[in-house]
């Protein structure tokens, strides 16, 4: 997959299935995958992107989800440096 210069175009997509260079390019976002539960047996899919967690959250809110029943984390470089 090529670097997306939409990056809505990475919602539904496994961060650890995106390749290097779109993966380096999505450093430092913020990234939100439904919480896993036994009930729901939720993918670790990217449900939002964006470059904080209250835009993740509006961007859950305008798709009719519930922010609440998401976890968000900071997208960190692929490889760490040593």
């Amino acid at each position: 997959m090529a670097v997306s210069s939409n990056l809505q175009d990475l919602v539904g997509l496994a961060v650890d299935r995106l390749d290097l260079a779109t993966r380096e390019a999505v450093v430092g976002k913020v990234v939100a995958h439904r919480i896993y539960t036994p009930q729901n047996l939720a993918l670790q899919r990217i449900a939002a992107i964006g470059d904080t967690v209250q835009e993740c959250a509006g961007q859950l809110e305008a798709a009719g989800e519930d922010p609440l029943e998401f976890e968000f984390s900071r997208l960190n470089p692929p490889f760490l440096a040593r």
